[in-house]
């Protein structure tokens, strides 16, 4: 019983990690649309930068929802 309540709030806790990501992944492309208002001219190189930043967070986002799913079926 208190094995399984510690699982179920270690996994919680972990879970945090997954709004930030969102929050990170919105940051990123706020930035992108402020980046191409300003300067639409190189539209190319601010989307592959855009990428890089969107998949570097959604890894951070996976590695935190590996996280809680350890921790609930170990």
């Amino acid at each position: 019983m208190l094995l399984a309540a510690s699982k179920s709030i270690g996994a919680g806790l972990a879970a945090i990690s997954l709004a930030g990501a969102g929050i990170g992944i919105g940051n990123v492309f706020s930035g992108l649309l402020v980046a191409l208002a300003e300067n639409p001219d190189i539209q190319e190189t601010l989307f592959i930068y855009a990428m890089l930043g969107f998949a570097l967070t959604e890894a951070i986002a996976l590695f935190g929802l590996l996280l809680v799913f350890i921790i609930l079926f170990s």
